[in-house]
């Protein structure tokens, strides 16, 4: 037996497809049988696992109460494996790699994530490719040690941080981009890691993992014309924690007396108001013009480069686990797994 061990977690989505002959149909693939749909594994030189989601689940259905089996599969199976390579949705693939990435502690072991566009089945797939490349990123070691101990998101030739990636295609096999922090690694004839970049703990302590996430939180994108009552009805939701306002550019929002009382409203009721932009890249800079200066002065907190998927999962994270909001407030403008520069 090899003494590297990789275990494929399959949740379901498209990259677990395959043609039933009876009905012509696309159905999930049992992946205890994975060698029969891709023989080109029995080439690697480690051990390959597999557990699959029953039902699998849709990643439109993906809710934390997955990330919380993903978690804690992981953490039960952490000692018997070298890496990990989870199989999921794409519209969803962010968000849950955004989410591990804040609930995993003290990560010394690859959890790459990675699926398809076109079903393993079909003939022009680009789950073959995708799934072997993640399969030896999560075996790579130099000296026992992995090469890249985080959560990744592997499509397409590009190894991204997983906290960093955003899907913005929903045709193209390059589905996902991190235009705000650089791959950490890119496969072409060689597979080359950008070592600068990949976070390596210097001092790593005990592996942990959070498994609870509080959903109390809401997305307002602005866009001309949003109307009073819009704005209203998000700020002053039920139950409501925090708010992750999607402004324009480097973080403006209009001027209007309605809105900044509106959202001024809502953080003396202690709702968390966090500035994140629109753009794919770039970062909000609410002391740049006049229409984030307005926020910034009524408390509002900036998100910086953080990708919208990254927010919302990390207010979830920081609500369910932090001591309070004045230690919320701290760690949004903190980087706790690289999911921002500062």
């Amino acid at each position: 037996m090899a003494d590297k061990r990789i275990l494929i977690i399959y949740t379901g989505g498209t990259i677990g497809m395959v043609n039933d002959p009876d009905t012509n149909s696309l159905i999930p693939f049992d992946f205890k049988n994975i060698l029969k749909n891709v023989p080109e594994l029995r080439n690697f030189d480690f051990q390959i696992d597999s557990r699959s989601f029953n039902p699998p689940i849709d990643s439109s259905d993906i809710y934390p109460d997955i990330w919380k089996k993903l978690v804690t599969i992981i953490e039960e199976s952490y000692d018997v494996y070298d890496g990990f390579v989870i199989l999921h949705g794409t519209d969803t693939m962010a968000y849950t790699a955004s989410a591990l990435s804040f609930m995993l502690h003290n990560l010394s072991k690859p959890v790459i994530l990675t699926g398809s566009q076109l079903p393993l089945g079909t003939i022009r797939t680009d789950g073959k490719e995708n799934l072997i490349t993640a399969l030896e990123i999560a075996a790579a070691q130099k000296n026992g040690q992995a090469l890249v101990p985080e959560v990744c998101i592997y499509f397409q030739d590009k190894l991204f941080r997983g906290n960093r990636t955003t899907k913005y295609n929903a045709e193209n096999f390059r589905a996902f981009r991190s235009d705000n922090y650089p791959p950490l690694a890119e496969a072409g004839i060689h597979l080359r890691y950008n070592y600068p970049f990949i976070r390596y703990t210097l001092k790593p302590g005990e592996f942990a993992v959070s498994k609870e996430m509080n959903t109390n939180v809401a997305l307002l994108k602005l866009f001309p014309g949003i109307n009073k009552s819009v704005v209203d009805a998000v700020m002053n939701l039920s139950g409501i924690e925090a708010v992750v306002l999607e402004t324009f550019g480097s973080g403006n929002a209009p001027t209007f007396q309605w809105f900044l009382d509106s959202v001024a409203d809502a953080l003396s009721r202690n709702v968390l108001v966090l500035n994140v932009t629109q753009c794919i890249a770039g970062s909000v800079d609410m002391e740049r013009y006049a229409t984030g200066v307005h926020l910034s002065e009524l408390g509002v907190i900036s998100g910086y480069d953080i990708t919208t998927e990254s927010a919302v999962t990390k207010l979830m994270f920081l609500l369910a686990n932090s001591k309070n909001r004045e230690e919320v407030k701290k760690s949004l403008n903190m980087s706790l797994k690289g999911e921002i520069s500062i």
